[in-house]
């Protein structure tokens, strides 16, 4: 009885070390996906991986792959014993074995099931039984050959479920990183590229989005040569949505303001198209003002933290005026305020962001104090090295360089006469 159960235990250390080694060379093959660089290379890379590397345990000895076109499946590569087969052969979408298996994900069915066309298997090269699994979203089928009595069945319905989601997980990311490199080109379009020369303004600004795209968004607007026009907008949430809704914004404004809107019209109007878009992000705080060269200041402050003017003779005005953020009420009106920019006077403006960071420790907000207490500091230095300050002491005070959320500040200095 002893040598019995010692014989047992040998022979279950076997299959363990055997499963082991299967499914190291699983991961493998999941590793060959991780580095293809097209749809087509990826199906093309694993299905021959997987004949070349589990004949035994699985009985995989080719295959073909075929490519949605339409209506029909379009045979465009085979592999491993079906290297013959004629490339180019249409199957149709409502063929039975492509009904089960976009349906199912994976079957296995026998060539003279009665079901199949015996004359469609024959020209396709199948062999006596086939595996059949359905990637990205039914784009690609691959069919695999494994004759009956080479390998377990139940093996290689698992392990190709494996390889599928594993395909599909791969082509999920890479659509994703698709939409995002459009994210980033759409807010590289859109965020300025360089800092306007306006009369004696000294200006700077700058956006840091808490991940790959963000919802902050800040731009100067050129009118007649005696104004400009600048804003800065902060969409719920951030990521790809908000992203996506600061288009709106940025092609709004640019669209009102050219046609000599008054700035309270274009205001109204974004708010109509924030509340009639179908986006997550469906509220957007913004402030847009109208500078003139004397220092004149016209603005609407649409639920947008207030910016303020830290005046030469270190008194601080809130710019408040306006109405609520854009998106809830379609029939917002919003009204204009009015400032002035003194020689030695700064107009900070920035998303909260900036003043909601947490302390890395206590949790306790930035806030706005601590804000106006740093460019009061730094008020003879240029916009630039502000800019980067007010980034720099963020950073510093929520211990990590990547914000919680997106942060943007501009600086508009009107330097005394020298």
């Amino acid at each position: 009885m002893p040598a019995r159960r010692s014989t047992d235990k040998g022979a279950a250390h076997a299959r363990g070390s055997a499963q082991k080694s299967f499914f190291r060379r699983i991961e493998r093959t999941l590793d060959t996906i991780q580095h293809s660089d097209d749809i087509l290379g990826t199906v093309r890379n694993v299905a021959e991986y997987m004949t070349a590397n589990f004949q035994d345990e699985l009985g995989i000895v080719g295959g073909r792959i075929y490519h949605l076109n339409e209506d029909e499946y379009v045979l465009v590569h085979s592999f491993g014993t079906a290297q013959n087969a004629p490339i180019g052969t249409i199957v149709s979408r409502h063929y039975v074995a492509i009904d089960a298996v976009l349906e199912s994900g994976l079957v296995v069915m026998d060539r003279n099931a009665p079901e199949l066309d015996p004359e469609l298997e024959a020209q396709l090269g199948t062999q006596e039984r086939f595996a059949v699994i359905a990637v990205a979203d039914g784009d690609y089928v691959i069919s695999f050959d494994v004759p009956p009595g080479r390998g377990s069945l139940e093996d290689l319905r698992a392990s190709l479920n494996i390889i599928r989601l594993a395909i599909n997980q791969k082509l999920r990311t890479e659509r994703f990183e698709s939409i995002m490199q459009d994210a980033r080109r759409i807010q590289g379009s859109i965020l300025p590229k360089r800092t306007p020369r306006y009369a004696d303004f000294d200006i700077a600004g700058d956006s840091r989005p808490a991940e790959v795209v963000g919802g902050d968004f800040y731009d100067y607007i050129p009118l007649p040569a005696d104004m400009f026009d600048l804003a800065i907008a902060d969409a719920s949430g951030h990521g790809l949505p908000a992203a996506l809704q600061v288009r709106d914004i940025y092609m709004g404004l640019r669209m009102g303001l050219s046609r000599d809107f008054k700035i309270s019209r274009t205001v109204e109007r974004l708010n109509l198209i924030i509340n009639r878009s179908k986006l997550a992000s469906k509220f957007v705080s913004l402030f847009v003002a109208e500078l003139e060269t004397n220092g004149n200041l016209i603005y609407v402050n649409a639920g947008h933290v207030p910016p303020f003017i830290l005046h030469a003779n270190d008194g601080v005005e809130l710019l408040r005026e306006g109405g609520m953020v854009l998106g809830p009420s379609p029939d917002m009106t919003y009204s204009r305020g009015f400032a002035h920019l003194e020689p030695g006077d700064m107009l900070v403006l920035y998303t909260d962001g900036i003043t909601e960071c947490h302390h890395h420790a206590n949790g306790e907000e930035f806030g706005l104090q601590r804000l106006q207490r740093l460019v009061k500091r730094l008020v003879g230095r240029p916009a630039v090295e502000i800019v980067q300050a007010v980034f720099n002491a963020a950073s510093s005070y929520a211990g990590t360089s990547t914000p919680e959320d997106d942060q943007t500040v501009v600086i508009v200095r009107r330097p005394r006469a020298v």
